[in-house]
């Protein structure tokens, strides 16, 4: 096991944790900061998602996607987060797709878990792609999900083939639900074929009632961001984890945010329930519990503390036994070149928008 940084003394310098893990993330959303402004404003979630997010993800290519994965991963390492549940769609770069992401990610030292949304938006023929793109990174020992996008973007059939390669290959299926108005009755479609397994995104308009089984990602800067509503994930018997939809990977800020939102609604919450949903990422990625984080904060791992203290961040990360972060530098990459070249790709990406 690679050691701590010590002082004089000997002595560690700061609280460790074990790591953080975001259980929900667009790493190709990476390279989308600053891109140019949509055809007309979006009025409507629908909206949004038609004129910027279905516009960028098919105007990525693999060279894209590996840079946006290694600008995330690096990113998410530099908050002392070291494991992303990716969701993923590129649907002109399929295939292979998931391999780019893994390696990205491999090579940063940032452990990934990689899904491929699959969607019928682009015919039967992208919806047999995307089951195709999962089911060949399953095979190949790849540690994933069987991504699908949402209920309202899927025929039944399309569901139910998810589910089915799910089961085949013991995992469960990582999909956005009820996360607006537009998929509402999502839960009339997938409770049946919902386990334990599944990662059940967003739930901002899902009843509780409905009996959708699998753990609740709460994604609530991003839910603001889209003025989709408040989940209010305590109403729920589920388990509940924290993700970032894709804006970056600090899992602090997320679960400082999750802790005031709960606020709004309930005067008596404390930041116990929010840290608790924090922790349920190391159940979905036991690994996690295993890494280590030296953080600049000697209270680090104290929820009260965390609750009202900025800039915690990481001065050292072990992943597997291997320090990938000394102080507050990776080790395995050049930071300065991935962003470089981060860059570069979004220059592109911008020009096919």
């Amino acid at each position: 096991m690679a050691q701590l940084a010590t002082d004089a003394t000997g002595i560690g310098v700061g609280t460790t944790t074990p790591g953080l893990v975001c259980a929900h993330h667009h790493l190709y959303s990476s390279l989308a900061r600053g891109m140019p402004a949509p055809p007309s404003t979006p009025t409507s979630f629908r909206e949004i998602l038609e004129q910027i997010w279905w516009r960028l993800d098919c105007a990525i290519d693999l060279e894209m996607i590996r840079w946006s994965a290694k600008l995330g991963a690096l990113e998410a390492l530099e908050c002392g987060t070291t494991t992303i549940i990716d969701h993923h769609e590129s649907p002109n770069a399929i295939e292979g797709s998931l391999d780019v992401i893994a390696e990205a990610c491999a090579e940063v030292g940032v452990r990934v878990v990689c899904a491929y949304g699959v969607t019928d938006r682009h015919g039967a023929q992208g919806a047999q792609r995307g089951l195709a793109e999962n089911e060949r990174f399953l095979r190949a020992g790849g540690r994933g999900y069987v991504g699908v996008h949402a209920a309202f973007t899927c025929e039944q059939g399309t569901l139910e083939a998810a589910a089915d390669l799910a089961e085949r290959h013991d995992v469960g299926v990582h999909i956005h639900v009820a996360e607006s108005l537009d998929d509402a009755d999502a839960s009339s479609k997938i409770a049946s074929l919902s386990n334990h397994q599944w990662l059940v995104i967003h739930a901002v308009h899902l009843d509780e009632a409905a009996n959708v089984r699998g753990t609740i990602v709460h994604n609530p800067r991003s839910n603001l961001n889209n003025a989709v509503g408040y989940c209010n994930p305590a109403r729920f018997q589920n388990p509940i984890a924290l993700g970032t939809d894709g804006i970056g990977a600090n899992m602090f800020e997320e679960f400082r945010l999750a802790y005031v939102l709960q606020r709004c609604v309930d005067v008596t919450a404390t930041p116990d329930t929010a840290w608790s949903w924090l922790a349920t990422g190391r159940d979905l990625v036991p690994d996690a519990a295993n890494d280590i984080i030296e953080w600049n904060y000697d209270r680090a791992n104290d929820p009260w503390s965390s609750a009202f203290t900025t800039d915690i961040r990481p001065l050292q990360v072990v992943i597997d036994g291997e320090t990938v972060l000394r102080d507050g530098s990776p080790t395995r990459v050049d930071p300065i070149e991935i962003r470089r070249v981060a860059h570069e790709q979004s220059q592109r990406l911008f020009a096919r928008l």
